[in-house]
């Protein structure tokens, strides 16, 4: 399990306001709408400078990446903590379940929170890269994750190949159900979703080697 230096005071207060702002933003968003809400109603209603709010963020639309990421960050936290050598797919999608997992109140809000703002993405093209950006960059950041997991027998490409399958699995997974009135558990929940997606492409998600030996016999 890897380690990771604390934060300072400073960097958990910008993260907290960070998250306020957040917070605000998905708020407004889901009762108005991107195009009904301003940056300035957006800071006021997180109570901060419009200032603030600039320091930290580009665009009304970018503030939300933080509440986007944050599903991101905890199921890549689950796989960080997972033990070298577990299976890949294993690892994959036990993380998975309990990143998705609704097992208190604030968890079913966080899950609702996401369905809004997919919705309101849905018509915003703005606020569509912004989450297309932090699954870019959720990727990317899961990619040393799957390698130490994998440990000696990781190649660059299938690591990478796994890292993105994995990523769109959960992505198409939320989609889906942000599409639909189906609650945050049960068969149609974003928990059961994504595993049925990771349980599509499991293929590419076998241990190293396999496929290629058994290409090697083939020929």
């Amino acid at each position: 399990m890897s380690t990771k230096p604390s934060a300072t005071l400073t960097e958990r207060r910008k993260a907290a306001t960070q998250l306020d702002i957040a917070h605000a933003a998905a708020e407004l968003f889901a009762t108005r709408g991107p195009d009904g809400t301003t940056a300035e109603e957006i800071a006021r209603r997180a109570g901060v400078a419009l200032r603030t709010f600039y320091r930290y963020f580009r665009s009304k639309q970018d503030a939300v990446s933080p509440l986007l990421a944050d599903g991101a960050d905890r199921w890549r936290s689950l796989l960080e903590a997972a033990e070298p050598g577990t299976p890949l797919p294993q690892a994959l999608e036990n993380a998975v379940s309990q990143a998705l997992a609704t097992p208190d109140d604030e968890a079913v809000r966080a899950l609702l929170r996401t369905r809004g703002l997919l919705r309101a993405a849905a018509d915003d093209p703005a606020l569509r890269a912004v989450w297309y950006r932090v699954n870019q960059e959720s990727e990317e950041r899961l990619v040393p994750v799957l390698a130490r997991l994998v440990g000696q027998d990781a190649r660059s490409l299938e690591v990478r190949l796994a890292a993105a399958a994995a990523t769109d699995a959960i992505r198409i997974a939320l989609e889906t159900w942000a599409g639909t009135e189906a609650g945050t558990q049960g068969p149609d929940s974003p928990a059961a979703l994504a595993l049925r997606c990771l349980h599509r492409l499991v293929g590419v998600m076998e241990p190293w080697g396999r496929q290629e030996a058994a290409g090697a016999e083939a020929r």
